[in-house]
């Protein structure tokens, strides 16, 4: 039976894998942009 529908298996396996990441990839984007803006913070709070 798993032989019959080891097409459509591979798909969602795919499908899963490109979902987690294309989404921890946007998990880390916006990590990186609030660790940029906390620098900016600490360097003008650091000039004054």
């Amino acid at each position: 039976m798993l032989s019959k529908y080891w097409k459509r298996i591979g798909m969602i396996i795919l499908i899963v894998a490109c979902v987690f990441n294309i989404m921890a990839k946007l998990v880390n984007k916006l990590s990186l942009n609030k660790e940029m803006l906390y620098s900016a913070q600490y360097m003008e709070q650091k000039e004054k």
